[in-house]
């Protein structure tokens, strides 16, 4: 599976942004899939991840109820709705895919990784 992440720009804070995340290659809908982000000189920390149905999801305590994560199998594309965006959001933001049906945090747990989309927001 390759994986493509795009949507990232520059916004002020209080704005939103869309991310997606295109898969190439076979289908999707046996992953589970997850965003990950990740600053200059710090660990890659766990966003939001979400089942291979769609069923499940969980968030960051950082941004839930500012973020969405849905996914569109059909299409092999998983999005992520970011409102509300803080300053601290501003880094670059990873999707990953697991070989499991099971969404976790961890970023050792899954298998796949696209290239990061930069997200940037100004106060």
């Amino acid at each position: 599976v390759q994986l493509q992440a795009s949507g990232g720009g520059s916004v002020q804070a209080g704005g939103s942004l869309s991310l997606s995340c295109a898969a190439s290659g076979r289908t999707i809908r046996n992953y589970a899939m997850g965003w990950f982000r990740q600053v200059p000189g710090k660990e890659r920390e766990f966003v939001v991840a979400i089942s291979g149905s769609g069923d499940r999801s969980y968030y960051a305590d950082s941004v839930k109820g500012r973020f969405t994560v849905s996914r569109d199998n059909a299409k092999k594309t998983v999005y992520l709705q970011m409102n509300s965006l803080k300053p601290e959001d501003t880094a670059v933001y990873y999707c990953a895919a697991r070989e499991s049906l099971i969404p976790t945090d961890s970023t050792s747990d899954y298998d796949y990784w696209g290239h990061g989309t930069l997200v940037t927001v100004s106060s």
